[in-house]
């Protein structure tokens, strides 16, 4: 039995199938995506979207899509379905799905008359080359495949139009033929495991539509290219395998062979947290096949962004077994860090680098290394470290972080976002955070109380001491408010009374001034006013400005973002703090929790939690499809759950 499977009966109604989405990644930033019935609905989706460097530094759609046709004595059956105007859908292939399941990678089933066709999809790990394996599992008579390419060579930012410029010529390779639509692009090479006769006919089909861009207000309308058709005969369990790559590939006889090899290296998407450890593997970042390991913030539009990936490093690494591949990415980030501490100058991948709680998060990250590896293995690993990102800070030699008078730290967030909180509208951050802001000042808290542990008897421990002791005064005394809940941030006489996710923050750090009644009375206030079943809202209904539905153009979007839209990450610090609460009464409430979770998994994007949802019913999903600290949060909530059941 497939823990991911979709039958007949959803897969034909298209107001069900379409909100779906499969995404196969490499390491190099190159990836597949559509939706589960092979319908386009986004411009960012596509059979093979990658890095195109020598063009800029974002995703360029190559391959759109492949429409497949069955033909039997002459009569030709479309597999393939694009939208255009007035909600038409042609050619309607989706009525012959019979299935589509996800156990290991994307599998579809086709049935038309007697013909039973097969089709999954496997990305490269390592090149930008998707392999696609058709396999006839039954047919009565001669059976040809025939394969229609539409072709983009665009940006995922833009959209293509029929033009006279394109580059309509292609050349003959083994077993297919290789174009290239513009200059600057790579050759894009489309090549079977069989040599089958390609047909050229180039045509425009125009006025393909994408009703996400649609929905988000933006341009939606395309034309694609299609230069002709390949044909080839299939006999009854037989496989052919088609690949799409920026490179000339050679003993194509292999393909089916290498496909088998990809396949095993997969995590089985058999549980809720396979799924998860599937996703956060699609995440992973290496450029060029280099060094250098990266955690891409999410799918299908983040880049690399130093917060998310110190927020998500402990639930996508050490929570799921993968201490490696953590002392990889902290070798890579920390240098990025030193730079940036040292010479002010900011990473070329690592972006956001400077902002003012980067460091803070970072020493975060640290301190849940050591609660996995121990306090000789963190020390001796990341002990200078730490001491240098506190010893930086409390030098004032951060732009935009200082220590006053009473320990706690200052950041000025009235002209620009200085928090994860950084939508903004009209050039001004939409939620001006500025002043003494409540989960800066409970990590600063939390690291230097982890600073002085790592440093045992000595005298920097001393001076630490020094500033514990005055956060232990100020922090309560600056944040706790007479309802029983924590201000968002304090600038001067300014207290901000919003009831927003950011105290839990507060509550969840593991070294904190707070007492264990006033996290419990805080988290009260959460628990009543904030919690959804896909995360916490980002401001209480009860609050002014709350708008609950991300949606609508990228304006309204922006406003609605932070007031009043659920976050899937928070839940994380949010069940965390449960549990050290409640012990296993808080085990028992977060293991509900992740009940509702676990069903996202096949509502959106196929084994992956979206970005953000809405903060009143239905909740629907919205933002990036597959973001790591959504993943992130949720494996690191199930590993301090098996902790416990370990006990």
């Amino acid at each position: 039995m497939s823990y991911l499977k979709f039958d007949k009966t959803m897969l034909i109604n298209l107001e069900e199938s379409l909100l779906r989405e499969a995404l196969r990644t490499n390491r190099k930033g190159a990836y597949h995506c559509t939706t589960i019935v092979d319908c386009n609905t986004r411009k960012y989706h596509g059979v093979l979207v990658m890095p195109v460097p020598k063009i800029d530094d974002d995703n360029h759609v190559l391959l759109s899509s492949l429409d497949e046709t069955v033909i039997q004595h002459g009569a030709e059956f479309n597999l393939g379905i694009h939208k255009y105007g007035g909600n038409n859908f042609s050619p309607n292939g989706h009525k012959y799905i019979r299935e589509y399941t996800m156990d290991v990678v994307p599998r579809t089933v086709y049935r038309v008359g007697g013909v039973v066709l097969a089709k999954e999809k496997v990305f490269s790990r390592t090149d930008n080359q998707i392999l696609i394996k058709y396999t006839l599992l039954d047919a009565h008579s001669a059976t040809t495949l025939r394969f229609r390419p539409f072709l983009a060579f665009r940006s995922v930012k833009a959209l293509t139009h029929k033009n006279d410029y394109a580059d309509l010529s292609y050349q003959e390779v083994p077993n297919g033929i290789r174009m290239c639509l513009y200059e600057g692009y790579p050759d894009l090479y489309m090549q079977f495991n069989k040599k089958p006769e390609f047909v050229y006919e180039p045509y425009w089909y125009n006025g393909i539509e994408y009703p996400k861009e649609q929905e988000r207000g933006y341009e939606y309308k395309e034309d694609l290219l299609v230069p002709g058709y390949f044909e080839l005969p299939i006999c009854k369990h037989e496989s052919i395998v088609f690949c799409a790559s920026d490179i000339r590939r050679h003993g194509l006889a292999r393909l089916p062979q290498q496909f088998e090899e990809e396949v095993k290296e997969r995590t089985p998407r058999s549980s809720f947290v396979n799924c998860l450890k599937n996703s956060v593997h699609q995440l992973a970042y290496r450029p060029n096949n280099g060094t250098n390991v990266y955690l891409l913030a999410g799918y299908p539009w983040f880049k690399v962004r130093a917060r998310d990936m110190f927020v998500a490093m402990p639930g996508a690494t050490l929570c799921i077994g993968e201490d490696q591949l953590y002392r990889q990415l902290m070798q890579t980030a920390i240098p990025a860090l030193q730079t940036f501490m040292r010479d002010g100058m900011p990473d070329k991948v690592i972006r956001e680098i400077n902002e003012p709680d980067v460091l803070l998060w970072a020493v975060w990250c640290i301190q849940q290394f050591r609660f996995k590896k121990g306090l000789d293995e963190t020390r001796a690993l990341y002990g200078e470290t730490v001491n240098e990102i506190v010893a930086y800070i409390t030098a004032q030699r951060h732009p935009n972080l200082k220590v006053a008078d009473n320990g706690l730290l200052y950041c000025n967030g009235r002209e620009r976002p200085a928090t994860w909180m950084n939508s903004m509208s009209n050039g001004r951050p939409v939620v001006p955070r500025s002043g003494y802001i409540v989960e800066h000042n409970a990590l600063w808290y939390n690291a230097l109380c982890f600073a002085k542990e790592l440093n045992g008897d000595t005298p920097t421990s001393e001076n630490l001491d020094k500033l514990i002791r005055m956060l232990d005064t100020s922090f309560p005394s600056t944040f706790v408010n007479e309802h029983n809940y924590l201000f968002d941030y304090v600038d001067g006489t300014e207290r901000d009374w919003s009831v927003r996710p950011n105290m839990v923050i507060a509550l969840a750090c593991a070294c904190s001034p707070l007492s264990r009644t006033q996290k419990k009375r805080a988290l009260d206030i959460v628990t009543k006013e904030l919690l959804t079943p896909n995360g916490l809202r980002s401001l209480s209904p009860k609050s002014n400005g709350y708008r609950p539905n991300c949606s609508g153009s990228q304006h309204e979007r922006d406003l609605a973002y932070h007031q009043g839209a659920a976050w899937p990450w928070l839940i994380g610090m949010y069940l965390t703090t449960y549990i050290d609460l409640f012990r296993r009464g808080g085990v028992s409430f977060a293991e509900r929790m992740l009940i509702s979770l676990e069903e996202e998994i096949s509502q959106h994007c196929i084994g992956a939690i979206s970005e953000v949802f809405d903060g009143n019913p239905p909740f629907a999903a919205r933002g990036a499809f597959s973001f790591l600290m959504s993943i992130a949060a949720v494996l690191q909530v199930i590993d301090k759950i098996m902790t416990y059941d370990e006990q």
